[in-house]
């Protein structure tokens, strides 16, 4: 295991990769001009006020049927669903005290439920009306999507977080697989459910056994140095499923985990960098092209409702977004 690796230079962003990022939805704009390039609040503000109206985010709340769902039910496996379009809005960075996130938002919070599952956790059957859709359901993975998308859009996900502080195992994670025995935490269900916690605080929720067990969580992921065993101090290369790469970057990631992921939240906790993540970020560094970008390096089955990146293998803004303001953390950290 690499306990020291060497450090190689973070590349400065060409000024024609942030015109590329520029000239793009208003989404991806206004988080370049607040993370990137420093324009004054004001104007940020403006530009991420246009995600409601234009774009993708007003082609995402558009698609919002009258039952305040998206594709009829608050979640499947086709990546369409109600919690999905809301993973999207939070990444999309719709602000929330807008009329029109106030709206959808309350729509789901009113008329969207959970089919099949009871308050106590029994299945009751696919036709069920069960819980409603901002107390979650039973998995910790999906639980942690819901809590995030939640506390971000200022709703009220107690029953979540509660639950959630519950399940976090001794190793410091979470795993929806511990309901079948298993004792050994998951990057994949870990990263959703710090991301919940996460967002919970920064919406003001003030509570020290969130915070300690979001901490524990995260000490799970740098005790690994995001992406080997503690044990061996082997690359992980793939999650149990056998389906995901941690070291080849997506957008959306939904429930998988990914190196880039990992840093995203750490970053966005404001955790000081150290020497664990060095060798994270010497990947990230490693895999710019020639032009100052990153790539569309995997994408998931299933069905995006908006598309919002040209295709796998080809440039994405969305990770070289999220891939240079991971290296201006680490930078001004250092």
């Amino acid at each position: 295991m690499t306990i020291n690796p060497p450090k190689q230079q973070a590349p400065k962003p060409k000024k024609s990769v942030i015109q590329w990022l520029l000239d793009s939805d208003p989404s991806i704009r206004w988080q370049v001009m607040r993370d990137l390039i420093g324009v004054p609040a004001d104007e940020v503000a403006a530009e991420r006020a246009r995600v409601a109206t234009e774009g993708w985010g007003a082609r995402l709340l558009a698609l919002q049927g009258a039952d305040g769902s998206w594709a009829g039910t608050a979640f499947n496996q086709g990546w369409d669903s109600t919690m999905h379009v809301l993973s999207l809005l939070r990444e999309l960075g719709l602000d929330p005290a807008c009329d029109e996130a106030r709206r959808a938002v309350g729509l789901v919070r009113d008329r969207v439920r959970w089919k099949g599952w009871d308050w106590d956790g029994t299945w009751r059957g696919s036709e069920f009306d069960g819980n409603p859709f901002f107390t979650g359901e039973v998995e910790p993975c999906i639980n942690g999507q819901v809590g995030a998308r939640g506390a971000y859009f200022g709703q009220n996900v107690e029953r979540i977080i509660d639950r959630l502080l519950g399940e976090q195992l001794s190793d410091g994670g979470w795993n929806c697989e511990a309901a079948n025995g298993s004792t050994r935490s998951s990057f994949n269900t870990t990263i959703c459910v710090l991301e919940a916690l996460l967002e919970y605080e920064l919406a003001g929720g003030t509570n020290a056994a969130v915070t300690e067990a979001r901490l524990r969580g995260q000490e799970y992921l740098l005790e690994r140095r995001l992406f080997r065993r503690k044990s061996t101090g082997e690359v992980i290369e793939r999650d149990r499923d056998g389906d995901t790469v941690w070291t080849r970057f997506a957008f959306p990631t939904w429930w998988h985990y990914d190196v880039l992921r990992g840093l995203e939240y750490l970053r966005h906790a404001g955790v000081t960098p150290d020497e664990r993540v060095a060798e994270a970020i010497n990947l990230v560094v490693s895999k710019h092209d020639d032009d100052g970008r990153w790539l569309l390096e995997t994408r998931y089955p299933g069905e995006m409702p908006v598309e919002m990146d040209e295709g796998e293998g080809r440039p994405s803004r969305w990770n070289t977004l999220r891939a240079l303001r991971v290296l201006n953390w680490y930078s001004a950290g250092d």
